[in-house]
C-alpha cells in the first residue's frame, strides 16, 4: 500500500475517534475501556482521573514513566492525540518549561487545545503536522516522547531522523511502540483495521531497532511487554517495546 494512502486511512480513523470520543467513555480502535488500558500500561489513577477527557485509550506503554522529564525541560510529544501525555509532562516541566504536541489530525489538535484550556495549562502548544516532517526548529527540544504512534507512519526512518534533528545535543527520546515478533501476511499488512490499530504498519522488532541506530541514536535501554498482545491485540505475535534513546 502506498504511503499517502496509509496516511489518509490513519488520519480518517483518528479524526473519527477524536470526534466521537468523550473522555473515559471514548472507544479507541483497539478497546472500549480506556481507563483499564491506561492502568495496565503504567499510568496512575491520579493521572487518569486528572485528565480523563484526554485519555482515549490509544497508548501501548507509558514513555513518561521512564522519561526522566525535569523542571524547565522543553518536551515534544510525537502524535499527541487529545493531549493526555502532554498534560502529564506539563506538570513535570513546570512554568519554566514547555510542552509541544504534534499531531496530523486536525480534530485531535482541536480536542487537545480545548482540553488544555479546560485544565488551565499555559505551558503547552499543539501544532498540526506530520511527525516525519516536524514543524519544530533544529536543536530546540530536550526530551521527545511518543506513545504507540510511530508504527502508524509509513517512513519510520524519517521520523527518527526528524527527531534527531530537533533534539538538542545530548537530548533524550522515550518511545513506546508496537513491534512484531513474526511477519504478517500480505492480507494483514493491507487490512485497514489492523493498520489503524497499530499492527498492520508495525515492523519486526529487529528491523525497528536497526532503523533507530541508522538514524544516529544511541539505544540506552529497552523494555518489553509481551503480555499486551493478549490484553489488547487478539494474541497477534507482537509486543510493546519501550526504548530510551540519546542523541550522540
Amino acid at each position: 500500500m502506498k504511503d499517502e494512502k496509509i496516511k489518509k486511512i490513519v488520519k480518517k480513523k483518528y479524526g473519527e475517534i477524536a470526534e466521537k470520543s468523550s473522555g473515559s467513555n471514548a472507544s479507541s480502535c483497539c478497546s472500549s475501556n480506556n481507563e483499564n488500558i491506561a492502568k495496565s500500561i503504567g499510568y496512575s489513577e491520579d493521572e487518569i482521573n486528572s485528565f480523563s477527557d484526554s485519555n482515549l485509550g490509544l497508548g501501548c506503554g507509558n514513555p513518561i514513566a521512564f522519561g526522566e522529564i525535569k523542571n524547565g525541560d522543553v518536551v515534544l510529544d510525537l502524535g499527541s492525540g487529545a493531549g493526555f501525555d502532554c498534560f502529564i509532562a506539563a506538570k513535570k516541566v513546570g512554568n519554566s518549561g514547555k510542552v509541544i504536541g504534534v499531531d496530523m489530525t486536525k480534530n485531535m489538535i482541536k480536542k487537545a487545545k480545548n482540553n488544555a484550556k479546560k485544565y488551565g495549562f499555559k505551558n503547552i502548544e499543539f501544532r498540526h503536522g506530520d511527525i516525519d516532517n516536524l514543524p519544530v526548529d533544529n536543536d530546540s527540544i530536550d526530551v521527545i516522547i511518543s506513545n504507540c504512534v510511530i508504527n502508524l507512519t509509513p517512513d519510520k526512518l524519517k521520523v527518527f531522523k526528524e527527531s534527531y534533528r530537533v533534539l538538542k545535543e545530548n537530548g533524550r527520546m522515550f518511545v513506546s511502540d508496537i513491534v512484531l515478533l513474526e511477519n504478517l501476511t500480505k492480507e494483514q499488512r493491507n487490512d485497514e483495521e489492523l493498520i489503524t490499530c497499530c499492527v498492520g504498519g508495525a515492523l519486526l522488532k529487529e528491523d525497528y531497532l536497526k532503523i533507530i541506530k541508522k538514524s544516529g541514536f544511541y539505544i540506552k535501554s529497552i523494555k518489553e511487554d509481551k503480555d499486551i498482545s493478549k490484553k489488547q491485540y487478539l494474541s497477534i505475535p507482537l509486543e510493546s517495546l519501550s526504548v530510551e534513546l540519546k542523541k550522540k
